[in-house]
Parts: C-alpha cells; structure tokens; sequence
C-alpha cells in the first residue's frame, strides 16, 4: 500500500472519529455507552429483541393500546438507564450499579400496566396505594429517563405543568382552576391513555419506530453515500456546486435520520470541506450544511417523528400529511438553494470540473436500485396500506433490494445490526413522547388547551397575524432545549385550538406549529444545528447560526403563506388556484433570498434590497391588488439591476 493511500485512510479514520465527537456533543441521543464483554451482548440482545417485538406485532396485529404501549415503554425505559448514564461523571464504557436498579425498575413499573391491566380496567379508575407508588415511580421514571437523553429543559417544562396541576387554585387570572388531587393526577397520567401512555407514546410504539427500523436499513445499504453522489452528478459542476450538493444530499439524508444533528454532523463532514475548498466562508458552508440537514424532517415521504403525530393530532392519514407537505418542503429547499447560489454568484465561485464529477447515468447503474424502497413506500401509502404496513414493505425490499448488488449487499450481521441501530436511534423518541405525554396528560385533565387558546387570542387582540407571531415565538423559545417532536407536541396542544378559533384550518394550524419547532434549530440563540455545523466547519457559532437563519428565511415564511392560503397545503384547492400560489410563492422566496444574499444579476445597492425584500414579502398574501403592487416593486428591481450590470460592464 502506497504513502498516499496510508495517508488518506488515516484522514478518513480522524474525520469519523471528529465526527463522533461532535455527535455526542451536540446530540445527546447520541452519547450512549460503548459496552463489552456480556454487559454488551446483555443490552445488544435487549435492543435486538425489541425490534423483534415491534416487527412481530407490526405483522401480526398490534396489541390493545395500553398493552402495546407498557411493553414498548418498558422496553424504551430499560434500555435508556442501561446506555445513560445519570452524569458525565460515570463510566461510558460500563454499567453502574444504580443504573442497573433503575433499569429494573422501569421494566417493573412499566410492566406492572401490563400484568395487571385486566384488573385496572375493572377497577375503572379507583387506584390502590400500591397503583399510586407504582404510578408515581414511574412518572420520577420516565422524567429522568428523559433528562438523560434530551436534557432538563424538556423535565422543567413537564414538572411546570404536574404543579400547574396541582396549584391550580393558586394561580391567578384566566388560567387558574380548582386543582387536581395527585391521586387524579397519578392516575390520569400513568393508567389512562390520555398520559404517559397517550397519542404520542401510542404513535411511537406503531409507525415511528417503524419508520427509524427503516431509515436504519437504508443506512446500512449505503443510501447516504448514494444520495452524495448523485447530489454531486446533478449540481456538483454548478456555480457553488458542493453548497448545492449539500443541499440536496442532506435534504435527502434527513428524511432518513431524522436529525439535524446527526445530518449535519454525517452528511457535512464531506460537504463542508468541499465548500471551503471552493471558497465558501467557513460560517457560511456550515450554514448552508445546517439549514439544509434541518429542512430534511420537513421533506416528504420519510418526515420527522412529529409528522406522525400530527396525523394523529388531527386525524388525517399519514399519506394527506405527505400531499399537504410536499410544495412547503419544496418552496424551502428553493429558498435555500437560493441563497447558495446568489452567494455563489456574488463570490464569483464556480462549480466542480467535470473531471471530479461522478456521472448520473453510472451513479445509478451502481445504486439506483436502492430508491425502489422509497418508491415502495410512497406506493403503499397512495395505495391506502397503513403506515405500519408500508414501513414493513419498505424493511422488506429494502433488505431484498440491497442484494442485487454486491456493494450494496446485507450480510446477516447487517440485518441485526439493522435491528440494534434501530432500536437504538428509538429511545430519545420514546423518552420525548412520554414527557410529552406527561404534559398533555395535564392540558386534558385541567382544560390548559382551551385556556391557554383563549388568553393566546386575547393578548393578540383577536388578531390573527399576532397570534400567529406569538405560537412562532413560543415554538423558537421552546426550541432552545426542546427537541422538534416534543417541541411540535406542546406547541400544536396550547397554540393550534387559538389559530382553529381564529378560522385556520386544523392542517393549517398544526403544520405551522411542525415548521417553526423545526426551524428551531437553526435559529440563534441555540440553533443547536448550526452550533453542530460550526463545529464541523470550525467556524465561529453564532456567525454560522444567523447566516443559517437567513438561508432558512423561506421556513420563517412559507408558514405564514400556507396559513393565509390554505390552498399551498391542497386544502379545498383547483388548478388555477394553486398554479397562481406556486408561482407567487417562487417569486417571492427568490426575491427574498436575493436581498438577503445582496445579489440578483449583479450586486445589489440598499435601496435595491429594499425594493426585492418588501416585494418578495408582499407575495406572501393572496391579495390580487397587493400582488400587483408587488410585482411592480420587483420589475423596478429588475430594471435597476440590469442598469447597474451594464454600468459595471462599460467601467
């Protein structure tokens, strides 16, 4: 072996073990224990064996919800003390003696729903002292299982809402009330299904973990080196090619992780160096890489978890969440891919040589075959299967498909490591929607919902463009230590009954609360994926956040366009309608994104950025008379633009 290929194995073997740091850093998810010895085969087992349940009943028939829901929370719970550990202090490389207790302990406690349901249900509601130490045990549980994995933030938040409950006669103003006895409490949150065991842990234990078994799969097939390589073949050799590539490869990736941490931290180990190569600021490259990795849960068919809640939430099958999704993701890919290209242009900054640059035809001669399982998917749910059934369907061909070929080929160590990632990448799902649960335990039982909606209109003075301003507050603020499902969770129960009562749709509603606590993370303070990204570029952090808050400025208005036009969501739509719409919206966010970027066909002065930004803004309505206005705005930006260009041109 030759000097050379030593030297960039040992590239590569640094790049990965940087890029594991930076995982476990920034995702908490992803600073799990490496065991060995039998500790390891104990836990590798337990995480096999819990695929292996899910999969049994995903084919077989799923069991009565609290049954289902207790097994695959004992699961979830178990396995996250055996892989946490309580404090940084303690070993990651083997198990303490606490940890071991309390992971017996929530299998007891959460078992305990299961061995003795029958007798629960015949007691309707009347709970023993030993259901409530039970009860309570595991609501101390669940709320440290998830200050392991997701941190304190997400427990203060889910303990404010127990003493809301609790001190209901002691808060003053509209939101008080006469107060819930813990027994109630207890009761209500771990034996009922409006709690711990509610909508959320219930769609976790169902199409979630279904979805996170399948994006494993298409991990272990090689789907993410695919989707950079054909994301290379397309744009590569285009003005600022590898920011575009970024774009469409991590855009790609992040229907499959559903992280933007680990999207980031993945697909942005190979980006980023390419667009500082090119020329690309380094706080830029990790801008473009964390805006591009975040708008992946927003991107069709494979979406963040919280897109599966959200058909619960407002009873729509997953497949018209899909339809409603599809032009919002694309129109926010658009703005980001924009934004790249207006900077490229404006640096001067040209593509890849072609020499460097795979061929389309050959990139899917090799891996093509590795989208069928996406098409199989999409199919299914079109074809009206379950999303149970269309997640086992695209396992299934996603292990038969791999084997055509032999680079793409699983072994049967693939197959359970399949089973152990899987299951693995559950458990910060499971410990957000059982908080989750906590708190919607406690908005059901004391009417916080309705309340909280009631004061939200209030405040905003009936004003919908201000009630609208204040849920996309609370979803940022919520998303400084809030992961986006759970952040989607809380701010749909308390802001989406305000926008129904102010005439928003209910896909309208819950849609805007899953965009803005998604674009949570790339908004600064926090903007945790743009802080992932910095470190990947070593750029400095809030620099990357607040240039990824300008290339992510199509997801701050996407939002407010579908909820004044329903129509962008095909709600009670026709063809003209929502040609007209497509075609503003584009406008729009191109405009937009140019004044931002301060370039459109040559460099821009302030009152041309003036005239793009309030004319793309503008577009935003469905006012005719507005759009008008907005179109002359943009035209006298255009004829300045081509004026200065050919004044540049004589200098």
């Amino acid at each position: 072996m030759s000097e050379d290929s030593n030297k960039t194995i040992e590239n590569i073997d640094t790049q990965g073990s940087n890029s594991d740091k930076l995982l476990r850093k920034f995702d908490k998810g992803s600073d799990y224990r490496v065991l060995s010895g039998v500790q390891n085969i104990i836990v590798i087992c337990l995480l096999a064996a819990f695929s292996i349940f899910q999969l049994y009943t995903g084919i077989f028939g799923v069991m009565d919800a609290m049954l289902q829901r207790s097994i695959h929370l004992a699961f979830g719970l178990t396995l996250v003390y055996l892989l946490y550990p309580s404090s940084k202090k303690f070993s990651r490389t083997s198990l303490h003696p606490l940890d071991i207790i309390l992971a017996v302990l929530a299998a007891a406690v959460t078992l305990y729903v299961f061995i003795n349901y029958e007798d629960l249900v015949f007691r309707a509601g009347r709970v023993t002292t030993i259901d409530m130490i039970v009860g309570v045990i595991a609501i101390i549980l669940v709320l440290e299982a998830a200050r392991r994995v997701i941190g304190w933030p997400m427990v203060i938040i889910a303990l404010a809402f127990i003493a809301y409950a609790l001190l209901g006669p002691m808060i003053p103003g509209e939101l008080a009330h006469r107060g819930v006895k813990i027994e109630d409490l207890v009761q209500h949150l771990f034996y009922t299904t409006e709690g711990i065991f509610g909508i959320p842990i219930g769609v976790s234990s169902t199409f979630i973990f279904m979805f996170l078994l399948f994006g494993a799969y298409l991990e272990k097939t090689g789907m993410g080196e695919f989707f950079i390589d054909l994301a290379n073949s397309i744009a590569g050799g285009s003005a600022g090619g590898p920011a575009k590539v970024a774009v469409i490869s991590s855009g790609c990736m992040g229907t499959l992780t559903g992280s933007s941490v680990a999207n980031v931290v993945g697909t942005g180990s190979f980006t980023i160096p390419m667009m500082k190569k090119l020329g690309y600021k380094p706080e830029f490259a990790g801008a473009v890489e964390a805006t591009a990795s975040t708008g992946g849960q927003l991107m069709p068919p494979i979406m963040g978890a919280a897109a599966f809640l959200m058909a619960e939430f407002t009873n729509t099958p997953y497949v018209n969440v899909i339809a409603a999704a599809v032009i919002p993701a694309l129109l926010y890919y658009l703005g980001v891919w924009s934004g790249v290209h207006f900077e490229a242009k404006k640096l001067g900054l040209e593509g890849m040589t072609k020499d460097k640059l795979p061929k389309v035809s050959k990139v899917m001669k090799e891996r093509g075959h590795l989208l069928v399982p996406i098409l199989i998917v999409l199919y299914l749910l079109i074809a009206g299967y379950t999303p149970i059934r269309a997640a086992l369907g695209a396992i299934a061909s996603s292990i038969i498909v791999s084997a055509i070929k032999k680079d793409t080929r699983l072994s049967l160590k693939d197959v359970f490591e399949g089973l152990v990632n899987g299951a693995r990448s559950a458990l910060t799902v499971i410990a957000a929607c059982a908080t989750a649960g906590i708190i919607i335990g406690v908005v059901t039982q004391t009417g916080l919902g309705l309340k909280m909606g009631s004061v939200l209109v209030s405040v905003a003075n009936g004003k919908l463009i201000l009630t609208l301003f204040f849920t996309m507050l609370t979803s940022l603020i919520l998303g400084i230590g809030v992961p986006t499902t759970a952040n989607y969770v809380i701010t749909s129960t308390i802001a989406a009954p305000a926008l129904v009562l102010l005439g928003v749709p209910v896909m309208a509603a819950h849609m805007f609360a899953f965009y803005f606590g998604i674009v949570a993370d790339v908004t600064p303070p926090v903007c945790l994926a743009a802080v992932a990204a910095s470190g990947v570029a070593k750029s400095e952090p809030m620099r990357t956040g607040v240039q990824a808050a300008r290339l992510a400025i199509a997801a701050f208005l996407i939002p407010y366009i579908f909820v004044y036009s329903p129509q962008l969501l095909l709600i009670d739509v026709n063809a003209m309608q929502i040609i007209i719409i497509i075609i503003t919206s584009i406008v729009g966010i191109i405009s937009v994104a140019s004044a931002l970027t301060g370039y459109f066909i040559t460099n821009m002065t302030t009152i041309e950025r003036l005239i793009f930004l309030v004319g793309g803004v503008m577009l935003v309505t469905t006012n005719i008379a507005v759009n008008g206005v907005a179109i002359i705005f943009l035209a006298v930006g255009y004829l300045m633009q081509k004026k200065n260009k050919k004044r540049l041109a004589v200098q």
